[in-house]
């Protein structure tokens, strides 16, 4: 049977929900993005992972995606700066490769490991600020806790001196919104743009320790080229987008999960379900991205009920996927940390294109979260929390404020 497409609710005000009647269409449906753009949303996790780990699904948009290359998709688009950057998101094939393994040492496990006791400092600060709260005042947890904790780390392992920081910061904001309007977007892409690139004349002054000053020096070992001027600057954005929201809207929802959920709760605090669980289950349960734009069939792609033709966009539906009942049973719509398939989700992508940042995010949330907790071990909503407004997305899953009382 045949079906109008689903028009994607762009500001993501029931991003479970849509994920569900997406997935009743069938393993692969179509939608609607801004301006009516179509795309083939994935919903099913066994077909969501292979199509990810498939050579036929490409994220350049320049050489795979028909309605790029005929001119269909304009500056007017709100989305064009998430298709038409120039580094490992949308890059293919060898490019992309060659691109991994230029930004890889930059996302190592010893100067991932060695972030730790920064981590907690960080945390402690930020903890001792809350803590300082008059009594019987509410605080948004998202904007003093969950918020800065990723974007202080990614900051500084970028090494983004003080002065470019606040402004950088409201960029990778408006690159979330989904209210946006296409010139808006565009203004946004321009100025963040400028700021990155002035990180790295910066860096290029004052070289350190740091990732923009890895990436700008590390040379190929077979060739000895380096990331190109735009290629160097899309990446630094990459990063520190990629880097900042996702960690943001973990904090977000493992904290709003457990705070729901208070057997959980109870357990976890007891020591009996480790933090590393509530983490994943959070990663199952309410991933933070829900929707990421975007990959391209280039070539005919045909599977067990379903055909995505050459030169079609694909949105990887990564909220929806990592709920699928068939890999997690009816229960799949709860928070339990218990079940034996958290693990079983794609928040961070799967295949070639898997997150690079994915250990970082996953240490940062071990850290700040049993840090609150055991700081605050009353905390509680301020509010219902069925009142909680999401952020204005389909593409970040996350609440627009946390507001708590904390003793």
């Amino acid at each position: 049977m045949q079906h109008d497409p689903i028009v994607l609710d762009l500001a993501g005000t029931d991003i479970q929900g849509e994920s569900a009647r997406i997935r009743e269409r069938g393993l692969v449906t179509p939608v609607a993005l801004p301006g009516g753009v179509p795309a083939w949303s994935v919903t099913d996790f066994a077909v969501l992972k292979s199509l990810l780990a498939d050579s036929r699904v490409s994220k350049d948009p320049r050489r795979h995606w028909a309605a790029y290359i005929n001119g269909e998709i304009t500056e007017a688009w709100p989305l064009l700066p998430w298709v038409a950057v120039d580094n490992m998101f949308t890059a293919y094939g060898p490019e992309h490769r060659r691109l991994r393994k230029l930004v890889s040492p930059a996302f190592t496990h010893r100067r991932t490991t060695a972030l730790k006791p920064r981590i907690e400092e960080i945390t402690r600060e930020l903890l001792d600020g809350l803590a300082a709260t008059p009594a019987g005042e509410s605080v948004d947890l998202r904007e003093r806790y969950a918020y800065p904790v990723p974007i202080r780390v990614i900051s500084e392992m970028l090494g983004v001196p003080r002065h470019l920081g606040p402004a950088m910061h409201k960029c990778v904001d408006g690159f979330f919104d989904g209210s946006f309007t296409a010139e808006q977007a565009q203004a946004n892409y321009v100025e963040m743009y400028g700021l990155v690139s002035e990180l790295v004349t910066f860096r290029r002054e004052h070289p350190g320790e740091d990732i923009t000053s890895v990436l700008i020096s590390t040379r190929a070992e077979e060739d000895g080229s380096q990331l190109g001027e735009k290629e160097l600057v899309d990446t630094l954005m990459l990063v520190i987008n990629a880097g900042h929201e996702t960690t943001v809207n973990l904090l977000d929802q493992a904290i709003t999960a457990l705070l729901t959920h208070p057997e959980q709760r109870a357990e976890v605090l007891s020591g009996a379900v480790p933090w590393a669980d509530v983490v994943e289950e959070t990663l199952r349960y309410q991933s933070p991205v829900a929707h990421l734009p975007l990959r391209y069939a280039a070539d005919d792609i045909d599977g067990e009920g379903f055909h995505i033709p050459k030169g079609d966009a694909i949105l990887a539906s990564y909220a929806g996927a990592s709920r699928d009942p068939k890999i997690h049973g009816a229960t799949t719509n709860a928070f339990d940390p218990h079940r034996d398939t958290r693990d079983q989700h794609v928040a961070f992508g799967h295949g070639a294109h898997h997150c690079l940042g994915a250990p970082l995010a996953r240490l940062e949330a071990a850290i700040a979260l049993p840090a609150l907790f055991e700081r605050f071990p009353n905390l509680r909503f301020a509010v219902d929390p069925a009142d909680l407004a999401p952020i204005g997305s389909f593409i970040s899953n996350g609440h627009a404020k946390l507001p708590v009382y904390l003793d």
